[in-house]
């Protein structure tokens, strides 16, 4: 076995159970920079404040650990069975974003990382800090300059061989390792991404305003849904995959072998109706040790209502009734304008009884629309 320490790192993440690894100088460019001070600058970042609270810290590697050396990228395969687009095509399914569908990423990659980084510390006698998506951490430039993969229009990390399926992590070390050549930018003229997004997230290639993003209105935004976006969710509850799942480089993905990655019971095949009845404990149950168990069970009801709003079944009508007396507004008013989508005689029968008791403007504005 060679000696080279960078040799041997990428072996052992590999080992690991690691899918792709690679070296990045710990050093960010100018656009790259340049790029994130406009996003937080122009507002895109939406609710998501610890982006300008830790902007200092986020710039560069170093701006966060001034000793850090080198930045080792790793990148795990989460490609799905099926093409994510195909429930599209099913209203009446609870649609989630393929990296949610099962565990925590994190938990499982952190643990990983951290043995990774052990072994380092021990082997090379080096300082190591590991991070997985919970840090200011820039990953996927980084992972784009470690040669894992490019920035594609979406702003999302693609891969030659895994296509759009990568969750990242990182270890930041004091060792002075040779970086990974670059990797150069392969999207050519195709926009798919761009034009397949529903919300219009994108004002130009390279460029997300989060504020329109399926993902952020789903996982991230706090308060009812911006009525100019409930019909472009259609039944995506969590997350969304249309800008991923369209990307031609997907060709040469391959789904995952991660157990802990493929659709657990409960999530595959769910309906919006198996979602509708479910208290806090029933949600607290079902999504243990989940992505979506970070939203609660409010914002995740909020969700699922917009797409029982959307699905044209009027048999939702009587569950989405049930929640017209939730004990959060927030649900309630989704109660309200998916009622009135699905059936509005049931819904104006019961407006007058709920109306007069309601206190809060937003569920009133809903009522009133």
């Amino acid at each position: 076995m060679t000696d080279d320490p960078k040799s041997r790192i990428l072996v052992r993440a590999l080992d690991e159970g690691f899918s792709v690894a690679g070296v990045a100088a710990a050093a960010m460019g100018e656009r790259e920079q340049r790029r994130l001070e406009e996003f937080v600058s122009q507002g895109q970042h939406g609710e998501m404040t610890w982006m300008a609270d830790k902007l200092d810290r986020r710039r560069s590697p170093k701006d966060l650990w001034p000793e850090v050396r080198s930045v080792l990228v790793l990148g795990t395969n989460y490609g799905p069975e099926d093409d994510p687009m195909d429930l599209l095509d099913r209203p009446e399914l609870a649609n989630i974003s393929c990296y949610a569908r099962n565990r925590d990423y994190h938990d499982l990659i952190k643990k990983r990382l951290k043995r990774v980084a052990r072994w380092m510390a021990e082997s090379f006698d080096c300082e190591v800090k590991v991070f997985v998506d919970t840090a200011p951490v820039m990953e996927k430039p980084l992972a784009a300059l470690a040669g894992i993969g490019w920035q594609g229009k979406h702003s999302n990390l693609v891969s030659r061989d895994f296509g759009s399926w990568l969750f990242l992590g990182e270890i930041y070390t004091t060792l002075e390792l040779v970086p990974d050549a670059v990797e150069g930018d392969h999207c050519g003229g195709c926009r798919r991404c761009l034009d397949i997004c529903p919300t219009d997230a994108f004002p130009t290639p390279y460029t997300l305003d989060a504020r329109r993003c399926i993902s952020y209105l789903t996982i991230e935004h706090k308060g009812p849904i911006p009525v100019e976006f409930r019909e472009a969710m259609g039944n995506r509850i969590y997350g969304c995959d249309d800008c991923l799942a369209v990307c031609p480089w997907n060709k040469f993905a391959v789904p995952t072998q991660e157990s802990a990655f493929l659709p657990r019971d409960g999530v595959r095949g769910a309906t919006l109706r198996d979602y509708l009845v479910l208290d806090d404990a029933g949600f607290r149950s079902l999504f243990t040790a989940s992505p979506v168990k970070r939203i609660g069970r409010s914002r995740f009801m909020r969700n699922v209502l917009i797409a029982s709003g959307n699905s044209r079944d009027a048999e939702l009508a009587e569950p989405i009734a049930g929640l017209l007396e939730d004990e959060d507004a927030t649900v309630r008013g989704a109660a309200v304008w998916a009622l009135r989508r699905l059936a509005p005689e049931t819904a104006a029968a019961c407006r007058q009884r709920l109306r007069s008791a309601e206190s809060d403007p937003q569920v009133l504005e809903e009522w009133d629309r």
